[in-house]
């Protein structure tokens, strides 16, 4: 049977993530979705925080990278947010993340 998921999207942040000087320089906003995947039956059948992962402790680790530390690839935000996941959270088994650039800078920069 698959595992259960904890899904979070559409999560909003300001950061100052990119390859390119302005978008260190400026920042830009980033759309965050996390699904963590774990058996939910423990919580299911006691309704009690501790059997499952808190949505505030996920959160809190996207908004840690996403507004920490700028990195040049957004593949290596999300990979740091997977590992955050992981590290606070050993029930997690398994992590699927998506990071988006809503408005990503138009012109191309050395080419």
């Amino acid at each position: 049977m698959p595992p259960d998921r904890i899904i979070l999207s559409g999560m909003q942040f300001y950061g100052f993530h990119g390859v390119n000087p302005e978008e260190r320089r400026l920042g830009q906003p980033f759309v965050v979705d996390l699904e963590a995947e774990l058996d939910l039956q423990p919580a299911g059948d006691s309704d009690r925080l501790q059997d499952t992962v808190s949505y505030t402790h996920l959160y809190r680790v996207v908004k840690a990278v996403v507004e920490g530390e700028p990195r040049n690839l957004l593949e290596t935000a999300a990979a740091a947010i997977a590992n955050g996941v992981f590290e606070q959270n050993p029930a997690v088994c398994g992590v699927r993340v998506r990071v988006q650039k809503p408005r990503p800078p138009n012109k191309r920069i050395g080419y």
